[in-house]
């Protein structure tokens, strides 16, 4: 049965207030949707791509074993490789940040052979309101572990999204493993 797999404490707090910290050094840009288009009703968001952060490869290399043990214990995919980097994304309640219902199965290049989405939670979760990580694998909708350094593992193919955050901010990291494209 496909659905999210959950792994609680895959990252320490200091781990996820380090690459927080991180992340401040390197300018953010706009959140942008597969084809590299706009549009803050879908999402708005800021995002940093983890290769243009020093001192990352670390997050990268626990993600890979993640999702190694995820595809083994519950879903079996064929996959071949990390395609595109990680993207950490913030989500402020000033700009009502936010994801509208999406998959992550795209047109593009890497897009179309993404298998499987990893989210990392980043932010502790008491220090935002909403901003909650809904995923729909079937007809049910099922809400990802809001727990600190908690990582959740879906299939790409799912239909997911982040609501508006109302109050703080709340950062997260997402990468793809990608392999041949689903038939």
């Amino acid at each position: 049965m496909l659905s999210v797999h959950s792994t609680p404490d895959a990252f320490t707090q200091a781990e996820c207030e380090h690459i927080i910290a991180s992340l401040s050094t390197v300018p953010a840009s706009d959140a942008l949707l597969v084809g590299k288009t706009r549009d803050h009703n879908l999402r708005n968001a800021e995002l940093v791509w983890m290769d243009d952060v020093k001192g990352m490869g670390w997050v990268m290399d626990r993600l890979i074993d993640i999702v190694r043990t995820s595809n083994k214990a519950q879903f079996d995919f064929d996959l071949r490789e990390f395609a595109e980097s990680p993207q950490a994304a913030t989500y402020k309640s000033s700009e009502a940040g936010h994801f509208a219902w999406h998959s992550d199965i795209g047109l593009g290049a890497a897009a179309g052979k993404r298998k499987l989405t990893l989210v990392l939670q980043l932010s502790e979760p008491g220090s935002y309101e909403g901003g909650n990580l809904e995923i729909m694998p079937s007809a049910q909708v099922l809400f990802a572990n809001r727990a600190q350094g908690c990582v959740s593992v879906f299939p790409s193919f799912s239909l997911h999204q982040v609501t508006p955050v109302t109050t703080g901010t709340r950062h997260s990291i997402t990468v793809w493993a990608h392999g041949p494209a689903f038939r």
